[in-house]
């Protein structure tokens, strides 16, 4: 009994130092917010930061840098010379930039940074979700970053529009959600996109796709076949849009419409346009539908949407199919078949008056090849399906599979293990491809690619 005394004594004696431990941590990490925003209050008061942003961008830095060291000494706090630095570099982040966020929109491996509460911010990177020692001050904090990040680019959130979506200078997407809408305080998700451009051989070398799968594909924008990309959520949809879309010829007018512009074509020619919400009495909004209306007295090329989600699908169709080959669009499904269903309902919504015989006539006609994209649990991204819409059989849209990627198991340190294989189906828009002078060999309908 003794000795099961002295355990538990030891067991609580343990646990009592990891609580202190923890209770020490956490109080060194709110005084230290506490000094880094009462050194941002400070300054705001002493410097006139708009007078300062008429000078050039390291200047501004090297002079609010002074200033801050400045107070930071007045502040007699004990640091170290390594504290102090830091405190300086989060007080430069909380004028200039994102406040904590910086740290993450500087590292190149982060993919995505979903700020869940002040105290859990997570990242993805290579698929994978993991979370971070970053924290804001409170719930405040972050609502005084999100409404920075919205104001960039004209937008707004507040109660009455608690919903938005903007962009970063680099392009990087913004989604963000307050109360009401969010229950535990703001929400606020970034999907960013690697300064680099993707090109094909880079999905190739990623084994997204195979070197015979993404020659079909650029022989199919080049033949100005009609594209849609399916695919869940950060499956990698925008990623193959970019790729696919810089195989569009340099000649050829290109017109983008998003709802918030994130694609970043290659070519010279290109006109961009995105969605605008509603003011604060709830007029003036442009939707994707008013756009695309728009983009037809353009004189374009190419229309390029950047996901079709509601009603706007109707008229992207109704571009396909008079005089507008080659546009391109991505769409949320889990497959092809899917995608046809999803179109259908969508369609259905812009014009309620038109049968269904007569929805899916217009999108057989219209679209001529569904790629499947879908990312795997251990979080590499695949293109699933190539698939070609061969027309239809009685009131049924007939798709058929040209390239297909199967998963057969997953090894012992999580890698997704299959093979990409080939039907062996020779697609019906060959001869087209053809026609436009672009050689496909047999053997790449042939091909069976293993990952192992």
């Amino acid at each position: 009994m003794a000795t099961l005394n002295g355990s538990l004594t030891k067991t609580g004696e343990k646990e009592a130092g990891w609580v202190s431990r923890l209770f020490t941590q956490d109080r060194a990490a709110l005084e230290h917010q506490e000094l880094k925003f009462a050194l941002h209050r400070k300054l705001l008061d002493r410097i006139n930061l708009e007078a300062l942003a008429t000078l050039g961008g390291e200047r501004v830095r090297t002079e609010v840098r002074g200033a801050v060291a400045k107070l930071l000494e007045e502040e007699k706090t004990p640091l170290s010379l390594l504290e102090k630095e830091r405190v300086v570099e989060e007080v430069l982040d909380e004028v200039f930039g994102l406040g904590p966020l910086e740290p993450l929109l500087q590292d190149p491996t982060v993919s995505d940074i979903l700020v869940t509460t002040p105290r859990l911010v997570y990242v993805e990177r290579n698929g994978k979700l993991f979370r971070t020692p970053v924290e804001f001050k409170d719930n405040a904090h972050l609502l005084r970053i999100i409404e920075k990040v919205v104001s960039r680019v004209g937008r707004r959130v507040d109660e009455s529009s608690p919903l938005v979506d903007a962009r970063l200078p680099d392009g990087s997407r913004v989604n963000a959600a307050i109360p009401p809408v969010a229950v535990d305080g703001p929400l606020l998700s970034i999907r960013r996109f690697g300064k680099s451009l993707m090109h094909g051989k880079d999905l190739v070398t990623r084994l997204t796709l195979t070197e015979g799968m993404l020659e079909l594909l650029r022989a199919a924008v080049r033949a100005r076949l009609n594209i849609m990309i399916s695919g869940g959520t950060g499956a990698g949809k925008t990623t193959l849009l970019n790729v696919l879309s810089s195989y569009i010829p340099e000649d050829e007018r290109i017109v983008t419409i998003e709802d918030a512009a994130e694609l970043r074509l290659q070519q010279t020619h290109v006109a961009r346009m995105e969605t605008r919400p509603a003011n604060v009495e709830g007029q003036g909004a442009i939707k994707i539908r008013d756009l695309v209306i728009n983009a037809l007295r353009m004189r374009p090329d190419r229309i390029i949407v950047g996901e079709c989600r509601g009603e706007e699908a109707l008229d992207m169709l109704q571009a396909m199919n008079t005089g507008h080959d080659g546009s391109l669009t991505t769409v949320h499904s889990n497959n092809p078949r899917d995608a046809m269903s999803r179109l259908e309902v969508m369609v259905g919504m812009g014009n309620s008056n038109m049968g269904v015989r007569a929805i899916r006539q217009q999108i057989s006609a219209a679209i001529d090849v569904v790629v499947q994209v879908s990312r795997f649990s251990d979080g590499t991204r695949r293109v699933t399906h190539v698939t070609e819409v061969t027309g239809m059989e009685v009131d049924t849209i007939t798709l058929q599979d040209i390239f297909l990627f199967e998963k057969s198991g997953v090894a012992e340190d999580g890698h997704v293990t299959g093979r990409f294989r080939a039907t062996g189906i020779r697609p019906r828009a060959y001869e087209r491809i053809k026609a436009c002078g672009i050689q496909l060999p047999t053997s790449l309908f042939q091909t069976v690619v293993e990952i192992n």
